[in-house]
């Protein structure tokens, strides 16, 4: 293709894009391509020789009232990158997930004339809320990379460049995993049940739904005190910070309460949790994709600032907001979402799932869209980028 070698730039802002980035430069070595990497990126992404100008976490910013506390600090870093790829261009700059930060950048790459081919990989939202950015995503985009086949669909109809890819996790994760080998992976007691608590990973969610998983655990732990509660931390900065919200709750509750610490280089704690438990409640967002995977029972929640709240509910245009409901097209597991998700309505699904018809049923349903995501053809993504060079 070249005889220099190919210069690559990428920006993730959390544990997941810090997978699929890690994962995306394994596979353009997997297929001989030399190739540098640079931008931001997490510990996965650094591992395979990554150069990260800035701590991914640096974007780790959710909701539109948070972001405008730090928004100098994000047109920082935005401009930062800029003039670097202004003095030393790479050859294309992807965009994994971090939609609001990473579109601007793209942006701001073609306003300012430079020569690198722009690529957003995992669509933001478009199709569910604000569908007008499709406009500016056709403008500064070269091509998408979609991780359903939905996704596709939408972009076709305004001739936006898309291709589905497909979702790595769909392929990686197993259609049986029987759930003894998951608890003694970390230890557990293959014979006791488990509920697993996901508040988040991101400081600001943990500090706003901590509590609202804590008091859920509190009220199923009073009525069922033989459930064990795991509660997985990314890193031991987040374990601290549950650790002092436990600080105020009842000893017995605290010797039920198994806070698992990341252990591995992948930032998989997450998913071994779930993998472990009986049942999972977990905060909105890409680790409901990791549940619905792992076929696990499962009641999803989220509380944002009020404001960014109903900014959000006039602008969204989809029925659901978790990605197991969107991909079904239909209420497979129940979301509590702002006034709905308090501590009596979540301890109170999580009830429900303690029944083994409703888990079973739920749990076919997921393997059913599993099975669907597999199905699909899709494109490799190294090649779908290398065709627009």
């Amino acid at each position: 293709m070249q005889n220099r070698k190919l210069k690559i730039g990428i920006v993730v802002g959390e544990v997941s894009g810090d997978t699929l980035g890690a994962k995306l430069i394994r596979r353009f070595r997997e297929q001989g391509i030399d190739a540098e990497f640079e931008g931001i990126g997490g510990p996965q992404m650094i591992a395979e020789g990554f150069k990260s100008y800035y701590a991914m976490d640096i974007l780790s910013v959710m909701g539109i009232v948070e972001v405008l506390k730090d928004i100098k600090k994000l047109f920082a870093v935005r401009d930062g990158l800029v003039n670097q790829w202004t003095k030393q261009p790479v050859d294309i700059f992807i965009g994994i997930d971090a939609p609001d930060f990473n579109l601007r950048l793209a942006k701001k790459i073609k306003q300012k004339s430079l020569p690198i081919k722009t690529v957003q990989y995992v669509s933001p939202s478009v199709w569910a809320w604000r569908q007008g950015r499709v406009h500016g995503i056709k403008a500064s985009i070269d091509l998408v990379l979609c991780l359903f086949p939905f996704e596709k669909t939408f972009y076709d109809r305004f001739n936006v460049p898309a291709v589905f890819v497909g979702h790595p996790l769909a392929n990686q994760l197993p259609l049986e995993n029987p759930i003894l080998d998951a608890k003694q992976a970390l230890g557990l007691n293959p014979a006791q049940k488990h509920i697993a608590l996901l508040p988040g990973s991101r400081r600001g969610e943990i500090d706003k739904l901590g509590p609202l998983v804590l008091d859920a655990a509190k009220i199923v732990h009073e009525k069922y005190p033989d459930y064990q509660f795991l509660i997985p931390a990314i890193n031991d900065a987040r374990k601290q910070q549950i650790e002092q919200i436990l600080i105020g709750y009842p000893d017995t509750l605290k010797d039920n309460i198994k806070l698992m610490e990341n252990i591995d280089a992948e930032s998989k704690i997450g998913r071994m949790v779930m993998d472990a438990s009986d049942i999972v409640a977990l905060a909105s967002g890409t680790a409901t994709l990791e549940a619905m995977l792992l076929h696990r029972p499962m009641v999803t929640f989220y509380k944002l600032n009020s404001l960014t709240y109903w900014i959000a509910k006039l602008l969204v245009k989809i029925p659901y907001y978790s990605l197991p409901n969107i991909i079904a097209g239909k209420k497979v597991i129940q979301e509590l979402i702002q006034n709905d998700a308090t501590p009596e309505n979540l301890a109170h699904e999580i009830e429900l799932l303690m029944n083994i018809e409703n888990s079973k049923i739920q749990s076919m349903q997921l393997l059913t869209m599993h099975k669907q995501l597999l199905s699909d053809q899709n494109e490799d993504p190294v090649q779908a980028i290398l065709s627009i060079l």
